[in-house]
């Protein structure tokens, strides 16, 4: 019996620790859908530019996310600078793109 209880109580705290990781990552600047969508309001995507720009994003959280934890922001700047440069814009999307605040707040780093 007292194991029983103790196993549900890992469970709980487990299930209680992942949902507000997920929760505190969306209210951070959100997943690719949430940046395609904040890209989209402010340079007005046609549907072929958001399928490449998805694949784009989604390719460079993998990348983030496949890094040790203690790499992440340094190489992971690198990578969605990287990523920003291969989204191929009009020039006047591009003007806008530029002009765009940062998702967190901070300055905007390419």
């Amino acid at each position: 019996m007292n194991i029983r209880k103790v196993l549900l109580s890992v469970i709980a705290v487990a299930a209680i620790s992942s949902t507000s990781m997920v929760v505190a990552q969306e209210k951070k600047g959100g997943g690719t859908a949430a940046q395609i969508a904040r890209i989209d309001e402010a340079v007005a995507l046609k549907a072929d530019q958001k399928t490449k720009i998805e694949a784009i994003l989604s390719k460079a959280t993998a990348a983030v996310a496949a890094l040790p934890q203690d790499e992440r922001q340094a190489k992971g700047r690198e990578l969605r600078a990287a990523a920003n440069k291969e989204i191929l814009l009009t020039p006047d999307q591009q003007k806008k793109f530029d002009a765009m605040p940062p998702a967190t707040g901070g300055k905007k780093k390419n």
